[in-house]
């Protein structure tokens, strides 16, 4: 299947919630009117309810009880909660094939968020809650690729379990692979472009001029969690540590190094959506 044929499987494609939509739009807009956006986020009572069960899970540690979206605003602000609704909205979107374990897919790339967001702490001028949303979505054409062509893309899933590297498969078999898929769903959704081009670059985000930071944030997170699926030491992950790429986001390596036993037990704080 061509990628224009996937996008022209309109009835296959995910729809996220109005007020979902009018989030992604704001992170272009500097002047967001948040009281709006937490009424309408409170009009979805379903998106509401699962908002205000993260609000008020020990992961945020707020001092009183998050009663409606007016209130997660005011004691975890606005990004925050911007994260939260996205991630409600997105991951009730999709509804994989049978036999794809979607809970997973969804927990790791809530860590590929969480490592985005810790990243993008050493690199200057870098929104963390935007690259969390840039590593939560990294894989998300991968997904819909499962939704829409899910026959074609076993022989991948078979490939990258004996130890494939998903996306030189996926182009090698196909002409493009996730990355080109889920960029171009994150284009339909009306993500900015550096968040377009993050999750496009980022397997070779040294590729494009110019170099995407955040594609190199993303980059750098798949790294750190696939260290820890290795169960590397500490000075194992330093040693073996993407420097060329550290270095072209500007990366304060030094001080990541420093801390970056922190990884081994980062929490995105979204995994209760998947209860």
């Amino acid at each position: 299947m061509s990628m224009a044929n996937i996008f022209a499987e309109s009835q296959a494609l995910p729809h996220i919630p109005r007020v979902v939509q009018e989030l992604i739009e704001s992170f272009r807009d500097d002047d967001v009117n948040v009281d709006e956006i937490s009424n309408k986020v409170a009009l979805d009572q379903a998106l509401t309810a699962k908002v205000l069960r993260l609000a008020n899970s020990a992961h945020y540690g707020v001092s009183r009880t998050v009663s409606n979206p007016h209130d997660a605003i005011m004691l975890l602000g606005f990004n925050t909660l911007r994260t939260m609704v996205l991630a409600s909205g997105v991951t009730g979107a999709f509804k994989a094939p049978e036999g794809f374990d979607q809970r997973k897919f969804w927990h790791d790339s809530f860590a590929i968020g969480a490592l985005s967001k810790w990243i993008a702490a050493y690199v200057k001028d870098c929104d963390r809650e935007t690259a969390f949303t840039c590593g939560m979505l990294h894989s998300i054409g991968m997904l819909l690729m499962h939704m829409v062509m899910a026959d074609e893309i076993k022989s991948i899933d078979d490939a990258e379990a004996m130890g494939g590297k998903r996306d030189t498969l996926e182009t090698s078999l196909l002409g493009y692979n996730y990355a080109d898929v889920g960029a171009e769903l994150a284009k339909r959704w009306k993500f900015p472009e550096e968040m377009q081009q993050a999750i496009l670059q980022q397997h070779h985000p040294e590729t494009d001029q110019p170099y995407s930071k955040l594609a190199g944030v993303i980059y750098i997170a798949k790294y750190l969690k696939e260290a820890h699926e290795k169960d590397w030491t500490d000075e194992q992950i330093i040693e073996h540590f993407p420097l060329a790429v550290a270095e072209a986001i500007g990366m304060d390596t030094t001080r990541a190094y420093a801390d970056v036993a922190k990884t081994n037990s980062l929490e995105s704080g979204l995994d209760s959506l998947l209860e």
